[in-house]
């Protein structure tokens, strides 16, 4: 009983995150873009850990370091947002999940971590899985750079920030957590705003609508679910094994796919499925420990 609460808190975590697509494209029918929302939703975050914890703010920034996790954690949530807001979710989730490839690169030029031989067996294994999923049956260079859509491209920089964001934390983790909790999502909410800010004047990206209770209710209701659902990733991830912790979360590929399957005409090829089973696999190979040679 004692490990089955982090573990549901950790499979409710990656529920939200896998679902959170469809309330994100419900806004987007409203004329919120994704960029906005988001920006919306931080800041009330913020807002609540603010009222919560009075003098957080000064303390977090005592602590120069954390303005790095908040701009990879911004970043990561501006693409990812943006991403299954706009592109195809089964896709764009898989290409996140290449995160755990672009960790094992990042340890090893960030934190000196140099790969194992399995540690590169996941590496080819990832960006296999990648290349089934992007490239088209008649590959050709033209041809794999004209398939790769905006979605696709917002994705694997999520990934990749997302990566970046863990190794940051890694290095930091010495810093309270409040306060690391405090910068990713003053990082949400400041990426975000500047990169809608930027797109606005650019013209991709629309206003902010007249407020409207429908999307309203909408943005508060995911706002406070994506809060509860990081509450339920510290409260799991700090009681369970990290490898646990990494296989429970893959789980989001899960809930990403069938409620994509069930709520839209989306419909799953062998290749996109191949891919995504070497890409999911890598991603299973990285939470087991393996014994080292003497």
């Amino acid at each position: 009983m004692h490990k089955f609460l982090p573990v549901l808190a950790l499979v409710f975590n990656a529920f939200v995150w896998g679902v959170s697509w469809w309330p994100f494209r419900q806004l987007h029918g409203a004329g919120l873009h994704p960029l906005w929302a988001t920006a919306l939703m931080y800041a009330l975050a913020v807002g609540g850990l603010l009222l919560a914890r009075p003098g957080l703010l000064a303390r977090t920034l005592q602590h120069p370091a954390l303005w790095l996790l908040a701009l990879s954690s911004g970043l990561t949530n501006v693409a990812f947002n943006w991403a299954v807001t706009v592109g195809d979710v089964v896709r764009v989730v898989l290409l996140f999940y290449l995160m755990p490839a672009w960790s094992v690169l990042l340890a090893w030029r960030v934190l000196g971590e140099r790969p194992t031989r399995m540690a590169v067996v996941r590496l080819v294994m990832a960006f296999a899985g990648v290349a089934l999923v992007l490239v088209p049956a008649d590959a050709s260079i033209e041809r794999m750079v004209g398939h790769l859509s905006g979605a696709d491209l917002l994705a694997l920089a999520g990934g990749f920030c997302f990566a970046l964001t863990n190794v940051t934390l890694r290095r930091l983790h010495q810093l309270p957590s409040e306060s690391r909790m405090l910068a990713m999502f003053g990082g949400g909410a400041l990426m975000a705003t500047a990169s809608a800010c930027a797109g606005l004047l650019a013209g991709f990206v629309t206003p902010v609508p007249a407020l409207a209770m429908g999307w309203v209710v909408v943005a508060l209701l995911l706002a406070t679910a994506f809060l509860l659902s990081n509450y339920a990733l510290q409260y799991g991830a700090t009681r369970l094994a990290a490898g646990t912790t990494a296989l429970i979360m893959l789980s989001e590929v899960v809930f990403a796919s069938v409620s994509s399957v069930l709520l839209t005409d989306t419909a799953l090829d062998a290749r996109t499925v191949l891919g995504g089973s070497l890409i999911v696999s890598a991603a299973l190979l990285a939470t087991l420990r393996w014994p080292r040679k003497a």
